[in-house]
């Protein structure tokens, strides 16, 4: 028979830094540490279902994108169990893996910042980029649909999508930004994408991608910053669809954004 974690008391939730963390500690890895101590408070035993995501959020006072982003850090940790479908249990091992030392930002901070800064890098490569910039990005957005079912390759045609725009402006910096954001997406970024890829998601991506193309080839700043930042708020949009996910719907494929 399973064994609740040892109860132990919740502290209460400040607006200040978590007791004994760091002043620079990752958002998330601070209301992970505050979950688990509800999961010991409550006696939530191994199996157990834990709070709903939105009541997890009003407890701490947090936004449910760092909820979210906390339980993938508890899940990569041995401690939950995210279940699609259902929600989100106490794992049966009770006791936890090594622990998760992202030190990147986590999946919504990236996104949040790639909306912004990538919105205005895809203007201006409509306005500063050469045919052969253009050439180079038409390049990846093939090697995307063409290496559609390969993993491996599909995320490095995506990486190289992305990249090639930011060079498109001629502007060294907006590639060194670019390629710094792609490079913190880590085992937080890549747990998300395998929870919650969908087949829908999969196929807007090339499709955004192509609309990307169109407007910088065209040479309508407007339009690329309108299409690069739809296709990053559709990207957070999946990424923040409830735990009730049917997991039929999610594909096992984890295609980059």
């Amino acid at each position: 028979m399973t064994q609740p974690f040892p109860a132990t008391p919740v502290p209460k939730i400040a607006s200040g830094e978590e007791e004994g963390t760091a002043p620079d500690a990752r958002a998330y890895r601070v209301v992970a540490k505050r979950v688990e101590q509800i999961i010991r408070a409550e006696n939530i035993p191994a199996g157990g279902r834990l709070p709903s995501e939105r009541d997890l959020a009003a407890r701490l006072n947090v936004g449910r994108a760092l909820v979210r982003e906390a339980m993938i850090v508890l899940e990569l940790s041995g401690i939950v169990e995210v279940r699609l479908g259902s929600g989100v249990y106490v794992s049966e091992q009770l006791q936890p893996v090594a622990a998760v030392n992202e030190i990147g930002s986590g999946p919504f901070e990236i996104l949040s910042a790639r909306r912004l800064i990538e919105s205005e890098i895809a203007a201006v490569a409509a306005r500063m980029a050469t045919d052969s910039a253009i050439d180079a990005i038409h390049q990846a957005v093939n090697d995307m649909e063409r290496f559609y079912s390969d993993r491996k390759r599909n995320e490095e045609a995506d990486r190289s999508f992305h990249l090639a725009i930011a060079r498109a402006t001629g502007n060294t910096a907006y590639v060194e930004v670019v390629e710094c954001m792609w490079n913190q997406r880590g085992r937080l970024w890549s747990k998300m994408d395998e929870h919650f890829h969908t087949d829908e998601l999969r196929h807007a991506t090339l499709s955004d991608h192509r609309l990307i193309l169109e407007a910088i080839a065209t040479r309508d700043a407007a339009g690329a910053r309108r299409a690069m930042r739809a296709h990053l708020e559709r990207v957070t949009r999946e990424f923040s669809r409830g735990w009730g996910l049917k997991a039929s719907t999610v594909t096992d494929t984890k295609k980059t954004k």
